[in-house]
């Protein structure tokens, strides 16, 4: 593993980095194929809308860009991780504003998980733990991940891809570390992120692509009838894709299975062109 802090490699990070004492900032986790950062300018489009959000500060985009692709251009094939906390500062929560941003990149090969055939479909399960609702953070994917590590902690069947989770109120957002999408005709659906969640760069890009597969698309509530109801369900990130889904194991609910992936075969068709 490759690591960068501000661009330079070592791997200590001062221990009053906002970072580490509250979890103040952002990341992008980045699929590196063929030596380049897949789908690199919406995941900037995400990091730089985000940091403005949280009012962080970072350099401009065009020196993000150069030091992204020559930190890819170390591996044929990878993960590239960018983490942005806001930097050092005083004990107490509120920002100075004089803070200065720290970058904090890792290089790694793939997981496991990204290097079974992307055509395997996937089983899924139901996740207890709910999702923290925060209108203010919704959408963005914070350094506070607590939610999807105590949901992830729940199993550890080798057989199960993904958990399903949920908000307060019972509707399905996400899973651990993906975005959820059901198709049911020519309609195609993902959970609102208007509450929580992460909005995803595979999520955004299968949102522009939707329509060239003549799909209509709607952000709406989702519960358990529409993933019942659905012809075909897959989820997808930055680093592993589109991965179609066969089972959702749902407890008490019981036990959904599907057949079609012709939605996400399609798509990651497309993928493989970019």
């Amino acid at each position: 593993m490759k690591v960068w802090i501000n661009g330079r490699s070592r791997e200590t990070v001062h221990a009053l980095d906002r970072g580490l004492q509250y979890g103040d900032g952002v990341f992008e986790t980045m699929r590196v194929r063929r030596r380049r950062v897949r789908l690199l300018d919406l995941h900037l489009d995400r990091l730089y809308g985000s940091c403005r959000r949280l009012q962080i500060g970072i350099p401009e985009r065009a020196y993000m860009e150069g030091e992204l692709q020559r930190m890819a251009a170390l591996r044929p094939g990878g993960v590239l991780k960018l983490m942005i906390t806001r930097g050092r500062g005083p004990r107490g929560y509120r920002p100075t504003g004089r803070e200065r941003a720290t970058r904090i990149a890792t290089l790694q090969p793939l997981p496991l998980g990204a290097r079974t055939p992307a055509a395997q479909s996937v089983r899924l399960r139901l996740c207890t733990t709910c999702l923290s609702t925060n209108p203010s953070l919704a959408g963005l994917k914070t350094l506070n991940r607590l939610d999807a590590v105590l949901a992830r902690a729940e199993w550890s069947d080798p057989l199960v891809w993904e958990g399903l989770m949920r908000d307060a109120d019972g509707n399905y957002v996400c899973g651990t570390m993906s975005n959820l999408f059901l198709r049911r005709g020519s309609s195609l659906m993902t959970p609102l992120l208007d509450r929580c969640g992460v909005a995803g760069v595979m999520r955004r890009w299968i949102l522009d692509a939707a329509p060239k597969l003549r799909l209509r698309v709607a952000e709406r509530r989702i519960r358990w009838t529409d993933l019942e109801s659905a012809e075909e369900i897959f989820m997808s990130n930055a680093v592993v894709g589109i991965r179609s889904v066969s089972v959702i194991e749902g407890a008490r609910l019981g036990k959904l299975r599907f057949d079609s992936s012709d939605t996400a075969v399609t798509l990651r068709s497309l993928l493989d062109e970019t």
